[in-house]
């Protein structure tokens, strides 16, 4: 099973349409895009007709690739969901939001080890960065 952080803090995963590969919804009709970290945003441009959620793979904390996966589709004008699966860390979801990520899936394990507290104080994301500090 997985857990679903957003800013209202962990939630069980609500989307029961399953997922597809690009190359696997030209075979169905799946509303939902699993991507990979290694993934160019620029080759989905005009394929976002009729996707819902657009779910990205961290497969560690330490790639980054995902953040600018993130903001990227938001600037080509994905407005669905947009979900971070995998080894995001709790001090990274401030990132994750301002990237444009709507919500972080983590396993029970990850969520045992981190648990919703650590997430939810993070979750004042738009009040926590450090340019808003300098400024005021």
């Amino acid at each position: 099973m997985s857990v679903i952080v957003t800013d209202q803090g962990f939630a069980r995963d609500d989307w029961t349409q399953g997922f597809a590969t690009r190359d696997e919804r030209a075979a169905n009709d799946t509303r939902a895009l699993d991507l990979g970290s290694d993934v160019d945003p620029a080759s989905l441009t005009g394929a976002f007709e009729g996707i819902a959620l657009i779910r990205v793979d961290f497969p560690s904390f330490a790639d980054g690739r995902g953040f600018t996966i993130a903001k990227q589709l938001r600037l080509q004008g994905f407005t669905g969901r947009l979900r971070a699966k995998g080894h995001v860390i709790s001090d990274q979801y401030a990132m994750a939001r301002r990237s444009g990520f709507d919500e972080v899936e983590i396993s029970d394990e990850q969520a045992a080890r981190q648990p919703e507290g650590d997430w939810k104080f993070r979750a004042d994301w738009q009040e926590r960065d450090y340019q808003s500090r300098l400024r005021g």
